[in-house]
């Protein structure tokens, strides 16, 4: 499926004149995650999303919503091959070995995620407590770190959002500076999972001594989401809400907000920076 469509618009000028072209805009399309143990399967939930990563978007789905914490017990991530299907492309399978424990009572919830929000306001700070959550580990940063460098890799590595200037993005870096992952979606939250799927399927979970840097603000579920994935420093280039800052605090995670080229405020475990 394609990510970029294009839009034929009338332009319309402050003087009046008009003129057409052709619009790049970013695809928003459901995909519905369903996950198979023991014989059976259930739908888990449909996500508003950006095609694309679509394995890596269902697999960090289930792990950021804490549903499977065993990366050994994933047996295969794939597409729907049932010919019933109008559109197979939008609904992927995953496969746990037998016997796996699956936290099913995590989805007494709504199933259905908007693209802009994740599913907001589900969660509090004790409920995430419960999933037995240990601390990130990371080291304090290298002196020479510079998240100035991490801004401009981010941003010349969107290339779908220099063509359609409407998605989010997510990129993991190494203490070295170096990007290591990147994922652009509409939604915030699915470029995250994009990336923490991606981490799993490379068997970089606890993802230490990394630095998550996102496009937008920080929500709670986005820190949650990097605790799970033991990701100990995140980074935004908007302002974390009071309730991701709490949380942030609560399990030592590195948070820093207003990232710009000569500054970025800190609010959570300053210790890790020089």
């Amino acid at each position: 499926m394609k990510s970029i469509r294009e839009f034929k618009v009338k332009v319309l000028q402050k003087d009046g004149s008009r003129n057409s072209l052709l619009d790049a805009v970013a695809v928003e399309e459901p995909l519905e995650i369903r996950l198979s143990v023991d014989g059976f399967t259930l739908r888990i939930a449909t996500t508003m999303r950006t095609p694309g990563n679509d394995k890596e978007l269902a697999l960090g789905f289930l792990w950021s919503e804490g549903l499977i914490r065993d990366i050994e017990s994933i047996q295969s991530v794939k597409r729907s091959t049932d010919p019933r299907l109008e559109v197979s492309e939008n609904l992927i399978v995953v496969e746990l070995s037998a016997g796996t424990r699956v936290a099913w009572s995590r989805l007494n919830r709504r199933k259905d995620v908007q693209s802009s929000c994740g599913i907001c306001g589900r969660q509090s700070l004790q409920s995430l407590k419960n999933l037995e959550i240990s601390q990130p580990r990371g080291a304090p940063w290298p002196r020479d770190l510079s998240l100035g460098t991490f801004l401009e890799q981010l941003s010349s590595s969107q290339n779908m959002f220099r063509s359609t200037g409407g998605v989010h993005a997510s990129g993991l870096f190494h203490y070295d500076g170096n990007l290591i992952c990147l994922r652009e979606d509409v939604g915030r939250h699915n470029a995250l999972d994009k990336v923490v799927g991606w981490s799993l399927d490379k068997k970089f979970v606890p993802a230490e001594d990394s630095i998550l840097l996102v496009s937008g603000r920080i929500s709670f579920e986005l820190v949650q989401k990097a605790l799970l994935a033991g990701i100990p420093n995140l980074v935004g280039i908007g302002a974390p809400s009071s309730l991701a800052i709490e949380l942030a605090e609560e399990f030592d995670l590195t948070l820093l907000g207003f990232l710009r080229e000569n500054s970025v405020n800190v609010y959570s475990g300053d210790w890790r920076i020089s």
